[in-house]
């Protein structure tokens, strides 16, 4: 199982619809670990680390969001896995 590790930015309406919240739980449900947080020009940026699959999954996930976002654009980054984060929190 290859572990990956990847930073994603969500555009468009995705700050005042409980983004990061609901970000939080899929990726807890998933067995993803990283962080998510509000960027100043009104996007989402996250880091997401994990088994390849799984962080694929939230990353489909991520291009529709929770109820409520309007998701205009998703982009990664992909980087080498690290394996030093051990949970998934919202970062503020």
């Amino acid at each position: 199982m290859e572990r990956v590790r990847v930073r994603v930015r969500v555009e468009g309406l995705v700050q005042g619809v409980f983004y990061r919240y609901s970000t939080q739980r899929k990726a807890q449900e998933l067995e993803v670990s990283g962080w998510v947080r509000n960027l100043w020009d009104g996007s989402v940026e996250c880091l997401l680390e994990g088994e390849r699959e799984k962080v694929k999954a939230l990353i489909q996930w991520c291009h529709q969001g929770p109820p409520g976002a309007r998701v205009e654009k998703v982009t990664m980054d992909w980087e080498d896995y690290e394996g030093d984060l051990k949970e998934f929190s919202i970062q503020y």
